[in-house]
């Protein structure tokens, strides 16, 4: 792996204002991802697991501290700078599914090409990018659903659709918040299964926000969040694997 991260996080600050209150999610986070890397975090809920995962893919921005992609610095950047990231770099799966109702599987898939695209440049190359959502759309199993709209589909199959969607652009890296979270044990690790051959054929960097530790055996590495910061080795009591029959 390179010496340089693909992605990396310093001193990141975020908090927010409910009524009266000012809650401070992130307290100083620092994590480094590494290019081809399949990275889980875990965390009690509200250590800001999901607050990281959308300040290191340009959802939101850091109140202080900075992010770098290939060393260079993109929480500060444009809007439509970090639109193009979020459109290209970037791919995202949450634990609901988000696909648009009205549209079919094939549709949903198509969908961030289109918006990548302008009306001419979807003209010349539509042929292209239909192949490439059938083939992504085989790949995760669906095939036998390309006309079938979400309220047709089971939990699995839609998280899967997500999926395809988010790597309809080619991202480099993917940031899945939670993605079996709603899914039962058999679809969740069909999901899981699916995100390791991704990850270990085609090189994808995945980093993952997850609560059930029984899914972190499939990955490269586990950081634990702890009150908004990443836990650091010499205070950690035991590994987070050591955890792993406890959860519920």
């Amino acid at each position: 792996m390179n010496a340089t991260p693909l992605l990396s996080a310093t001193n990141l600050q975020k908090a927010y204002v409910k009524f009266a209150n000012r809650i401070e999610v992130l307290r100083g986070l620092e994590i480094d991802v590494a290019e081809g890397e399949f990275l889980s975090v875990i965390g009690n809920s509200g250590s800001g697991k999901s607050t990281m995962l959308h300040l290191l893919g340009t959802l939101d921005q850091p109140d202080e501290g900075t992010i770098h992609l290939e060393g260079r610095r993109i929480d500060n950047l444009p809007s439509q700078e970090r639109d193009e990231l979020r459109n290209r770099t970037f791919g995202f799966i949450f634990q609901f599914y988000h696909l648009l109702p009205e549209l079919s599987v094939l549709e949903n898939v198509l969908a961030p090409a289109m918006i990548q695209h302008s009306v001419w440049s979807w003209w010349w190359n539509s042929g292209e990018l239909h192949e490439a959502a059938l083939a992504m759309i085989e790949r995760v199993g669906l095939s036998h659903r390309l006309t079938h709209r979400p309220q047709e589909l089971s939990g699995g199959e839609m998280q899967r659709a997500a999926i395809a969607r988010a790597l309809i652009n080619r991202p480099r890296i993917l940031l899945a918040d939670e993605p079996t979270g709603n899914l039962d044990a058999a679809n969740g690790q069909h999901v899981m299964q699916l995100l390791r051959s991704l990850n270990e054929h085609d090189g994808l960097t995945i980093v993952m926000v997850t609560h059930n530790l029984e899914l972190v055996r499939d990955t490269d590495r586990v950081v634990r969040l702890i009150d908004g910061r990443v836990e650091t080795p010499e205070k950690m009591l035991a590994p987070p694997l050591a955890e792993v029959g406890a959860a519920t």
